[in-house]
């Protein structure tokens, strides 16, 4: 194994559209592609640039309708106002459904929480996320914690923007637990 680059050969799904939550997009691609792996950001359309909720824009690479979840390692739900339109999308949801059916990461934060909801997903499931989708989560049958992150099973999820380093550090040890 290469340990600096401990992801090498790994993929990872990252949902974009806009207003998304730029820095919850823009630092887990970044810290995964530092960390080896190829990160695909899937939206409604390829090649489009999506706006972040402050502005920066990402291009997306892929279609999100194009996509299948065997071809990944696991798939990384940024937050702002994009989970609430993507949420409707039932490719997304099915991509969800089989990331978590397959036991492979689900991770989501802050407002990333309302794509797994939907999906149907985190019934039973020890979750973080914005205290605003507290609610949400829990009648979805989700077990809330106020913590920076919670990792359950292949479940990976976080409160916030300042969260992100203990986000992404929890990503990257379970892939290196999972060989």
């Amino acid at each position: 194994m290469n340990h600096d680059l401990p992801l090498a050969g790994r993929r990872f799904l990252m949902f974009v559209e806009n207003i998304y939550e730029d820095l919850e997009l823009w630092y887990p691609k970044l810290r995964l592609q530092e960390a080896g792996a190829e990160v695909v950001a899937a939206g409604p359309e390829a090649g489009k640039t999506y706006a972040g909720k402050n502005g920066y824009p990402c291009v997306s690479d892929a279609a999100i309708a194009k996509m299948n979840a065997a071809d990944f390692d696991g798939v990384v739900v940024p937050g702002g106002f994009m989970p609430d339109k993507l949420r409707r999308d039932p490719k997304v949801l099915s991509l969800v459904r089989d990331f978590a059916e397959a036991n492979k990461p689900v991770a989501a934060i802050c407002h990333g929480g309302w794509i797994p909801i939907s999906a149907g997903v985190y019934k039973g499931v020890r979750v973080t996320g914005s205290p605003g989708i507290k609610d949400d989560l829990v009648n979805a049958g989700a077990k809330w914690e106020d913590a920076s992150v919670v990792v359950d099973g292949h479940f990976i999820s976080s409160r916030k923007p300042d969260d992100l380093p203990d986000f992404c550090r929890a990503i990257l040890q379970f892939m290196a637990e999972r060989g």
